[in-house]
């Protein structure tokens, strides 16, 4: 069991990773002319769904932390 968590832990790591790096090459690709009805550059939208998807990431990698470290107490 401990082998699965570690195995999604590593995953959503990665998951993390991935959200924060295309976060940061739609920082780097601003175009401020590009503009939607709202006035909000479709930039800072991908940024801020990547923003989201890294902070969904990292909560469900912090939890299974937790689960591994109770797992792992109640085995010794």
């Amino acid at each position: 069991m401990t082998y699965v968590l570690i195995a999604m832990i590593v995953l959503t790591a990665g998951a993390v990773v991935f959200a924060l790096v295309r976060g940061l090459i739609a920082f780097a690709n601003m175009e401020p002319d590009d503009v939607d009805a709202d006035g909000i550059t479709a930039s800072h939208k991908k940024q801020n769904e990547m923003m989201f998807a890294r902070i969904k990431y990292q909560a469900i990698a912090v939890v299974l932390v937790v689960v591994l470290l109770l797992l792992a107490g109640g085995q010794s």
